[in-house]
């Protein structure tokens, strides 16, 4: 039963007490225990802080203790720093375009004490003694001198213990611990340089030194074989810089769980960081998430970062380039560095991993075998290889889209699409000469995903198995043909061919008045795409006379509207981009249909040695895997050794 309690009959506006203020106030503040991890914890970092311990009681519902050597404060400051809109931060409206500090409201200290029973310990180095504050539900009760280190200790006990309405709301102990070790390590990885500790019902959870560099606190946070996973990210575009790794496409995730963003060194995020990112990436399927933990470095008059309560999100100055600075810099990484980055010493500033392949083998540029620390390296096999006899590795994609049966050739056939030529693969060197053992393919190119591979045998299902120098790798055919097909297509609209197919009736499509001026910007662009499409009449209509020949049966409205839309949002070149790659997309994987049959042994070594050549050889055009790889650590660790 539900009771809704009349408003006052006087109607009359009236200043709501201090204690009332600031209980409304810890609403937008202070959500959870997390919540006053994440405040304490920051103005520990704005104080200059390099050791931070952090211990937390039954999730934080009791206790939470923060204590760092930061600068402290005087007397006058730790009294002051309880009152509403004070802080050290700021000093006139202009400082807020320029905000570099992660708190700067003045409005956390004292939402904290209004709903909790909290002790503030403090002192400046200079001086002799320190300040003791306790405050009970916003009322302070004492004020002290106090023998305590420089710095500042903050003990919150009993939190919501006067809001009941506020508690009950909270979940159980092991989530509110969760949420505490998600902001705990947002803060630990934007600030590598601060050595900092957990401890939750006096154990201790995590301890990360001072001084650490950007690699060395991520694989303290998550181990090596989360690090084995990520490509090295450094770009600058302009004013913006953008650093951090990013995960190969074949290693995601079901939610953004592991996407970790940073803005000036403040953890959060906006929405057009988000789309960046999907566009960044090529399709994946069943919606999964790259993981991300990326750095954007910008003046800070180009950013608001006071636009949410929390400063959760941020919203920029200039929205269009940091979309292209993050596609720019996570489409680099995610091609330039696939093979063999060369990465040493990482630095918070400007990170580098050390020397790895793809798959998280650690590899020298000037060997051959990939080797983890503490795991036997791995030799490629003792074959002998004529290095002088190559053979193309080409693929037919001569047919119509109507009588789609591209066949993958073996050895000796002919690589040919209409119109061009294509790119040559690698060579693939001919069976030993005696005999002895399955050909062995030595890249040729640094960015293959492997240093050396052979194929070992096909599975019954229609898969090839590979052995590599890093473990051993599953491909689907049928996958991997579409990649191979898709970027060969590709490379041909590159060069400006297109393909399309007149419609047998003209038709005419009205379109609303937004997209139809977005669209008619945009026509030339729309017909190197392979649309024959033009104005027509009014100022909303348009003529289709024909379309990209792989579209089959589609509403030209529906399809005209989305492609306005995109070049809208996306931008001119995103979004011409995107409707390119998705019209050859089909291309391919319409060509790559109903080839049913089993592959022999040489047609899967040509078409494994073609899609290493690809720049994404981990997953098809329609987002799919194309190659599930098993390192020789994983087997070594299942097999207890």
């Amino acid at each position: 039963m539900f009771i809704l309690l009349p408003m006052p009959k006087d109607g009359h506006i009236r200043l709501l007490p201090v204690q009332v203020a600031n209980k409304i106030a810890a609403g937008e503040v202070v959500e959870r225990p997390a919540s006053v991890v994440k405040e304490l914890l920051e103005n520990a970092i704005d104080a200059g802080a390099t050791r931070i311990d952090i211990a937390v009681t039954a999730g934080g519902r009791k206790l939470i203790e923060i204590r760092d050597n930061g600068c402290g404060m005087t007397r006058d400051d730790a009294l002051l720093c309880l009152e509403r809109q004070a802080t050290s931060k700021i000093r006139d409206v202009d400082d807020i375009e320029r905000i570099t500090t992660l708190g700067f409201r003045g409005e956390a200290v004292p939402s904290i004490a209004s709903v909790s029973r909290f002790i503030l310990k403090t002192r400046r180095e200079e001086n002799d003694a320190g300040t003791e504050v306790t405050v009970v539900g916003g009322s302070i009760q004492d004020v002290r001198d106090a023998g305590v280190p420089p710095g500042t200790s903050v003990e919150v006990r009993d939190l919501f213990f006067n809001v009941p309405a506020r508690r009950k709301f909270l979940r159980a102990y092991q989530t509110e611990q969760a949420h505490i070790r998600t902001v705990f390590t947002l803060h630990a990885l934007a600030h590598p340089d601060i050595g900092m500790s957990l401890t939750s019902d006096g154990r201790e959870l995590t301890r990360l030194p001072p001084g650490a560099t950007l690699e060395e606190r991520v694989r303290d946070l998550f181990g090596t074989d989360f690090c084995a996973d990520l490509c090295p990210v450094d770009t600058c575009m302009g004013h913006i810089r953008i650093y951090g790794f990013v995960g190969h496409p074949g290693q995601m995730r079901t939610d953004r769980s592991e996407q970790y963003i940073f803005i000036n060194g403040r953890p959060a995020t906006a929405p057009v960081i988000t789309y960046a990112l999907r566009e960044a990436y090529p399709p994946l399927a069943s919606d999964r998430k790259p993981i991300v933990l990326l750095f954007l470095e910008i003046p800070p008059d180009s950013v608001d970062v006071n636009v949410h309560p929390t400063k959760r999100e941020v919203r920029f100055h200039k929205p269009a380039d940091i979309r292209e600075a993050i596609i720019r810099a996570v489409r680099e990484a995610l091609g330039v560095t696939r093979g063999h980055p060369g990465i040493s010493n990482i630095q918070h500033k400007g990170p580098c991993w050390r020397d790895r392949d793809q798959w998280g083998m650690r590899i020298s540029n000037d060997q051959v075998n990939g080797t983890v620390e503490g795991e036997r390296p791995r030799e490629p096999p003792a074959i002998v290889v004529d290095s002088n006899r190559y053979a193309s590795i080409q693929i037919d994609t001569t047919k119509t889209p109507q009588t789609p049966n591209p066949e993958l050739r073996t050895p000796n056939s002919e690589l040919h699409t209409p119109n061009s030529e294509l790119r040559t693969p690698p060579p693939v060197p001919a069976p030993a000469p005696d005999g002895a053992g399955l050909p062995l393919f030595v890249a040729a190119d640094a960015a293959s995903p492997w240093k050396w591979c052979r194929v070992v045998g096909l599975l019954e299902g229609g898969y090839a198995l590979l052995e590599t120098d890093g473990g051993y790798v599953t491909v689907d055919p049928r996958a991997a043909r579409e990649r191979v097909l898709f970027e060969s297509l590709m490379a041909h609209q590159g060069k400006g061919d297109s393909y399309s197919q007149r419609l047998l009736l003209p038709e005419t499509v009205k379109l609303a008045p937004a997209d139809a001026a977005r669209l008619r910007k945009h026509l030339s662009l729309l017909q190197g795409m392979g649309f024959g499409v033009d104005a027509f009449g009014g100022d909303d209509h348009f003529v289709v006379e024909a379309l990209p020949n792989v579209l089959g049966d589609v509403s030209c409205r529906e399809l005209l509207g989305n492609i306005a839309h995109d070049l809208d949002h996306a931008g001119v070149r995103r979004g011409a981009e995107k409707w390119r790659e998705e019209v050859i997309a089909k291309a391919a994987c319409r060509a790559a249909t109903g080839i049913g049959r089993a592959l022999s042994l040489p047609e899967a070594e040509a078409l494994v040695i073609a899609l290493a050549a690809t720049r994404m050889p981990y997953v098809c055009p329609r987002g799919k895997p194309t190659m599930i790889f098993t390192s020789y650590r994983e087997l070594d660790r299942k097999f207890g050794k």
